[in-house]
């Protein structure tokens, strides 16, 4: 059992094999049928029970190989390490990203682990629960899907871009969030919301769309994502000179950063409930 820090790209390797499996189980469990475990911030904000089984098998399988890192997991927090010193290393994990997809059977939802040194997120896979696809990035090391080094949008143009974007789930935040988009669609390509952040990110990191944008992101939500996006040669920042977080996040190519962040700052998109 490894205490130290190992390299990045070892980190990696834990993560995928970690969300491969749990990957293995939340298809398995979303066969044999799923149901609301509970709800969160709204009514239409769902747990399933798949979501704390998988989050339980990882945060298992991390303990095992990595004892003395920390995990951070959206539906259990921070798990407790006892009397250690604080961890270098900690895991930011999203079970199941895209839980109301997964609840419906869509196959826009996935596992989302990232290995974080120092406070800086250095390595991250996203594997999608229904496909298999699987993005992964290093910090220097470029992002991939299956073998191939993926390069964002070199689209200039943002009246020419497909940008994606995601809603909240209280009432008063999504009708805010039309507002903007009503606004914004006018300026773009068209708009998509695929409802998963991180397997958003990931598909705007191998230019399967140009840009993205979301306000409320937890760092589950973005963590693995934002790195694929970052090392595919997305810019990544927040609004105004702010860094990303849960006031806004925005992922576009360097081209294309300055006018869709010009037009989100000037609607509000991080205002609002």
């Amino acid at each position: 059992m490894e205490h130290s820090t190992p390299p990045s790209s070892e980190l990696l390797e834990i993560a995928i094999g970690v969300a491969r499996d749990a990957a293995g189980t939340a298809y398995r469990m979303r066969a044999e049928g799923v149901s609301v475990a509970a709800t969160k911030s709204t009514i239409t904000d769902v747990v399933t029970a798949a979501d704390r089984a998988v989050e339980r098998q990882i945060t298992a399988a991390l303990r095992q190989l990595r004892p003395a890192d920390a995990v951070l997991g959206e539906e259990y927090g921070t798990a407790e390490r006892g009397n250690q010193p604080p961890a270098r290393v900690r895991w930011i994990v999203d079970p199941i990203d895209g839980t109301v997809n997964y609840l419906y059977g869509l196959p826009h939802c996935a596992v989302s682990i990232a290995a974080e040194v120092d406070g800086q997120v250095v390595a991250g896979v996203v594997r999608n629960i229904h496909t298999g696809e699987e993005w992964t990035a290093t910090v220097g090391g470029g992002a991939w899907r299956a073998g191939q080094r993926l390069r964002c949008s070199t689209e200039t143009d943002l009246a020419q871009a497909l940008v994606v974007t995601g809603f909240g789930y209280d009432p008063r935040r999504r009708a805010h969030q039309a507002r903007v988009v009503a606004e914004l669609i006018a300026h773009v390509r068209d708009i998509r919301r695929l409802g998963a952040a991180a397997v958003d990110l990931c598909l705007v990191a191998e230019g399967r769309a140009d840009a993205y944008y979301e306000k409320g992101l937890a760092a589950w939500d973005q963590a693995a994502g934002a790195l694929v996006a970052a090392e595919a040669g997305l810019r990544i920042g927040g609004l105004k000179g702010l860094a990303p977080g849960p006031d806004m996040v925005v992922a576009a190519p360097p081209a294309l950063f300055d006018a869709l962040h010009d037009h989100l700052a000037r609607l509000d998109a991080s205002g609002g409930p």
